[in-house]
């Protein structure tokens, strides 16, 4: 059964700065009958223990990155995410936005921070398993209700600053609402039918979209659902989308 943590462990990756919450290793129901076919069967998954980010990566982390790296910065030509452009000539993030999660990255470019802050992006499991925090079958990282005091969602004020509402019992902030998250794996929606009991990493080969999860500010309280699985190209980038770092142990 997965484990409550009342003070789960935690480091400091010394790269980045990402404060990481260890995991424990345990078994727990992954999916939703109630919720789209893509998200059936609910199905037993037992996963070893794993460290992940209590937080979003944020603007301030990723311009350590883009400087350390000489990765580009993220910068989309369409007014819709005009507040949330970096400046391309001063390569830095939007004045007052240091700690919002950085958005309008790829699943490359949150494949290529993870890789220099010595970690890796969370299996699609990992992040179901933490994000419940230990709270077995429920709709949301808090319970079955949606609380809007417990999550940024269905608004049209963009990002808010990482660590804006209550973590749930593992400590972790933002899993629901805020941001989409990528994951490591590819995108199948029948991967449930025939996932592997231990450990699963998604299809061994892939489709055109990676998964995201979580939800994000502007979308509805059934987007915010732990089990929601949604997807995106890896190249795709807009300002709903972030990420966060997890590391073996």
């Amino acid at each position: 059964m997965s484990q409550r943590l009342s003070s789960p462990p935690e480091k400091v990756n010394d790269r980045d700065g990402s404060v990481l919450v260890r995991i424990p290793a345990g078994e727990f129901g992954m999916g939703s009958e109630t919720g789209f076919p893509a998200e059936r069967p609910v199905h037993r998954v037992t996963l070893g223990s794993y460290w992940i980010g209590k937080h979003l990566v944020t603007n301030y982390q990723y311009k350590q990155f883009v400087t350390s790296a000489n990765h580009r910065v993220p910068f989309l030509d369409d007014p819709r995410v005009a507040i949330d452009n970096w400046d391309a000539q001063r390569r830095t993030y939007p004045a007052g936005r240091a700690q919002h999660p950085v958005v309008l990255v790829s699943w490359h470019d949150a494949i290529a921070y993870c890789t220099w802050a010595g970690g890796r992006l969370p299996t699609e499991a990992e992040w179901e398993y933490a994000a419940r925090g230990g709270l077995e079958g429920k709709l949301y990282p808090w319970g079955n209700e949606i609380d809007p005091s417990r999550a940024n969602y269905d608004n049209r004020r963009g990002t808010t600053p990482v660590g804006s509402y209550a973590p749930n019992d593992y400590g972790l902030y933002d899993v629901a609402g805020n941001v989409w998250e990528w994951v490591a794996d590819w995108y199948d929606p029948k991967y449930y039918q025939a996932s592997p009991p231990a450990n699963p990493r998604g299809p061994g080969h892939g489709g055109a979209t990676r998964v995201l999860r979580g939800g994000a500010w502007l979308l509805f309280p059934q987007f915010c659902r732990v089990a929601y699985r949604f997807r995106e190209g890896p190249d795709f980038r807009f300002n709903l989308i972030g990420f966060r770092l997890a590391m073996s142990l």
